[in-house]
């Protein structure tokens, strides 16, 4: 399932936590990345198919530095495969001890058109892949080669990144609070009813800071606040 332009920007306009809340009223519980952040945490949301990457525990006499030179190592082949608009994911089983990736493939995937990646690990060079306009979110810096630690495996396949399920092709959405996983199926309704929330939320936030109690208002169990929310969008074209 291809992400469409519409649903592409509406998710760019709502908050992880209000997509969390349309999700969970669907029974999906767990699908915001745990412990992963952002490392710059004022650029616009990152929303891409999800392109993933595993990593297992390294052996080390088959992970030598000398593997890089393998034009098909799986995370260099990762980085140049990713396609244009998706977030590369990687499993890197909540290691932050050694690096994911470092500053160098981030700007590649960045100038190829990518639209952000994440790991459960963590990133070296990571004072300079803050500085990108790049949407990049990890646990935590580190310093290490992923290669002392983390051994390449798998490119598009299902993975689990901070203890969520990610598919290929389900659809990231990443603010500044995190990451979340939302399943491809569901991506252009729960956009769609996420706007609408964003839209309520705003309202709520209007009346709440002119002193308004939330009471009959979040939620809007009162006429009163129900009529008063559809003037305010009438008033505010939304």
């Amino acid at each position: 399932m291809t992400l469409s332009s519409t649903v592409r920007e509406q998710l760019a306009k709502v908050s992880t936590a209000t997509l969390c809340t349309a999700l969970f009223k669907r029974g999906l519980r767990n699908q915001f990345i745990q412990d992963v952040r952002p490392l710059n945490g004022n650029l616009p949301n990152m929303v891409g198919e999800a392109y993933t990457l595993r990593y297992i525990p390294a052996r080390e006499d088959l992970n030598p530095i000398t593997v890089f030179q393998d034009r098909k190592h799986p995370q260099r082949v990762a980085v140049e495969q990713c396609p244009p608009g998706a977030v590369l994911v990687i499993d890197s089983r909540k290691d932050a001890r050694a690096a994911s990736a470092g500053s160098i493939l981030v700007s590649r995937l960045m100038k190829r058109g990518v639209a952000g990646v994440v790991t459960d690990g963590g990133f070296r060079d990571s004072p300079e892949i803050a500085r990108l306009p790049f949407p990049s979110y990890h646990q935590r810096p580190s310093a290490p080669t992923n290669l002392t630690l983390h051994q390449a495996m798998d490119i598009d396949v299902p993975i689990g990144c901070g203890d969520v399920a990610v598919f290929p092709g389900d659809v990231t959405v990443g603010d500044g609070e995190g990451v979340i996983v939302i399943p491809a199926h569901l991506a252009a309704e729960i956009a769609a009813e996420a706007v609408e929330m964003t839209a309520f939320e705003d309202f709520v936030t209007e009346q709440v800071m002119a002193g308004r109690s939330i009471i009959g208002l979040y939620p809007a169990t009162d006429e009163q606040a129900r009529s008063d929310f559809a003037a305010w969008r009438q008033s505010k074209g939304r």
